[in-house]
C-alpha cells in the first residue's frame, strides 16, 4: 500500500531538554504531542508537535553527532530564525506564552502593515513572533509607512 505524502515545512527545533521543551510548547502554544522517540540514554531523538496547526519537530541536542559542538540556540549565542504564529486572540495567546515562562523581546504593538503584532523568545532560546491581522493595509499605505 503506497504511502500518502503530504508535502509540508516543518521548523526542526534543537534543545537542551526536550522534554521540559514539549511541556511548555503544550503550556505557552497550546501544542498537542504527536508523538515522541527516546534514545537508550534518555535524550530525545526526535519528538513532534502540533503546534496552531502545523507540525513542529524537536529533539535534545546531540553535540557528539556535530563534531562536539552544541546546535541549540543558547550555546550558538542566539537564532537568526523567528517562527511565526498567526492566531486569531493575540492578547491572550501572547499573555499565555509570557505566562509559560516566554521572554517578550518585543512587546504587542499594532504594526503598520495592519497586524497587532510582538516577539518572544522560549525558554530554549528559540523566537516566536505573534501576529493578529487587525486591519487591511495597501501595498502603497506600508510603502509610504516604510518611507517614514
Amino acid at each position: 500500500m503506497a504511502i500518502d505524502v503530504q508535502p509540508a515545512v516543518s521548523p526542526y527545533l534543537i534543545v537542551d531538554d526536550a522534554a521540559a521543551a514539549i511541556d511548555f510548547y503544550v503550556v505557552a502554544f497550546g501544542a498537542e504531542e504527536l508523538g515522541r522517540v527516546p534514545g537508550p540514554d534518555g535524550r530525545l531523538v526526535n519528538a513532534a508537535l502540533r503546534i496552531n496547526g502545523s507540525v513542529v519537530m524537536l529533539n535534545d541536542d546531540f553535540p557528539e553527532m556535530t563534531g562536539g559542538k552544541s546546535m541549540t540556540p543558547k550555546a550558538l549565542g542566539g537564532t537568526p530564525v523567528t517562527i511565526h504564529l498567526t492566531v486569531t486572540d493575540v492578547e491572550s495567546q501572547f499573555q499565555r506564552a509570557v505566562d509559560a515562562g516566554a521572554t517578550v523581546v518585543a512587546p504587542l504593538e499594532d504594526q503598520f502593515w495592519g497586524d497587532r503584532y510582538g516577539v518572544l523568545c522560549d525558554p530554549f532560546g528559540h523566537m516566536w513572533s505573534m501576529g493578529q491581522p487587525m486591519r487591511e493595509v495597501s501595498s502603497e499605505e506600508i510603502a509610504a509607512a516604510m518611507a517614514r
